[in-house]
């Protein structure tokens, strides 16, 4: 079964790797949206994946390192891309938890969905 948990936060960034003239080389930000989602086993006892609280808990301190920052000076972001930031986030979360997607969204119609290697 796979449960989530949504997360947002506030960066700017740009892009530095699209054609000249294209509007995402210039700097600008986003209201992105992170789901984080998670697979397992329900457990008999207490009737869930795992604690909503102990999810948040594992993602808040990532997500601060990237709220209110310049992404592209982040070691490890300096394209971001929605699908490099998934990655980024991936990396950083694979160990704590038994993760099935993140979903990065920049804007409210555009995204992505990552399920690791």
């Amino acid at each position: 079964m796979d449960i989530f948990r949504e997360f947002t936060f506030e960066a700017a960034h740009r892009l530095p790797n699209v054609p000249d003239g294209h509007k995402c080389a210039r700097l600008h930000g986003h209201s992105y949206r992170v789901v984080v989602e998670v697979s397992g086993e329900v457990d008999p006892v207490a009737g869930w994946v795992m604690d909503f609280g102990d999810l948040k808990a594992a993602v808040k301190p990532v997500i601060a390192e990237l709220d209110h920052y310049y992404l592209n000076e982040i070691p490890g972001l300096e394209n971001p891309t929605s699908e490099i930031l998934a990655r980024w986030l991936w990396a950083r979360l694979v160990d704590a938890l038994p993760l099935s997607t993140i979903t990065v969204r920049e804007t409210c119609t555009s995204g992505c969905t990552y399920r690791g290697e």
